[in-house]
């Protein structure tokens, strides 16, 4: 793996007008590696007889041990965050974070654009399910899937994070844009489905989709939305969910918090996140109205495609 430079943007940022609540932060970022949101341990044989090791879990537990034991151990506040994989690597063990603190510690966990949907794809088969359940049987996740869940429903239905956040316990703010530009790519429009040339445009940049493939696309913003009504529920949770065309939010200081950042309610995202950690405001879950309707997502270029598979953070 090559050494990357570190880009202090967005809620990594150490600039106060442009990061104004973590700009001070202690900061740790965790390259992600193992394929299956830090989540698998297993052994397999590949075809020519090589044992693959999938150790994801352990390198969580490792990485978490030794931050520890370099003075993690010793914070008055903790947010525990990450970026689209790294999200949900992040909803898998953030209530196992929060146990490793005293009680009077302030832990609190941030998923941007890590909120999957299990929707079916343009030609009707469930793709992203697929994936995940290739994923979790190869790599044996078991370990980390909510108990409840488990006493009642497939693993790889646990995977997804509509079931996780039903357990969840820890204080959680969930940043998504309803119109995620890599689940519009990938799991609603992906290669598979075998895409006509209209289709390929219209994922490529949503600017590009007819009426009719916006109605497509308004299922997947429904379907989520529905998914998150359980947050309704939690007091010390936060939403921000925009209808922006976009993946991750929160690494980027024009998205972050800038004259051109997407807002709800006049906030952007910087100042939803920043007023939900801190307490200055309570019922921090904002959802925006459907594709077009929220002019502040139009600054936004079309993102370029990525692995959703990214990163984890600890502040």
């Amino acid at each position: 793996m090559k050494p990357i430079r570190f880009m202090g943007n967005g809620i990594l940022g150490g600039d106060q007008l442009q990061n104004p609540d973590f700009y001070n932060w202690n900061k740790v970022y965790v390259r992600y590696c193992d394929g299956a949101s830090f989540s698998g341990d297993a052994e397999a044989q590949a075809q020519d007889g090589t044992t693959l090791y999938f150790r994801g879990l352990r390198i969580y537990e490792a990485v978490i041990d030794e931050l520890m034991e370099k003075g993690l151990a010793n914070a008055t506040q903790a947010l525990f965050t990450g970026c689209s994989a790294g999200a949900l690597s992040m909803m898998l063990h953030c209530d196992d974070f929060r146990a490793r603190f005293p009680q009077e510690v302030s832990v609190k966990c941030f998923a941007d654009a890590g909120f999957f949907l299990d929707e079916k794809d343009i030609s009707g088969k469930r793709s992203l399910w697929s994936l995940y359940d290739r994923v979790i049987h190869l790599q044996n996740v078991r370990k980390v899937l909510p108990k409840d869940c488990l006493a009642n429903k497939e693993p790889t239905e646990c995977f997804f994070p509509a079931e996780l956040i039903k357990s969840i316990r820890t204080p959680m703010f969930i940043l998504n844009p309803s119109y995620d530009s890599w689940q519009i790519r990938n799991v609603l429009v992906p290669d598979s489905s075998a895409p006509d040339k209209s289709w390929l445009s219209c994922k490529e940049n949503i600017r590009n989709c007819n009426s009719t493939q916006v109605e497509v696309l308004d299922g997947l913003r429904n379907k989520m939305v529905n998914d998150l009504k359980v947050v309704e529920d939690k007091e010390d949770w936060g939403m921000f969910i925009d209808s922006c065309f976009t993946h991750c939010q929160s690494l980027s200081g024009v998205s972050w918090h800038s004259p051109t950042s997407p807002r709800l309610e006049n906030k952007t995202i910087a100042e939803a996140v920043g007023d939900w950690h801190s307490g200055r405001s309570q019922g921090a879950k904002e959802i925006d109205c459907k594709y077009q309707c929220n002019p502040t997502c139009n600054s936004l270029p079309p993102p370029r495609d990525v692995t959703a598979f990214n990163r984890v953070e600890i502040y």
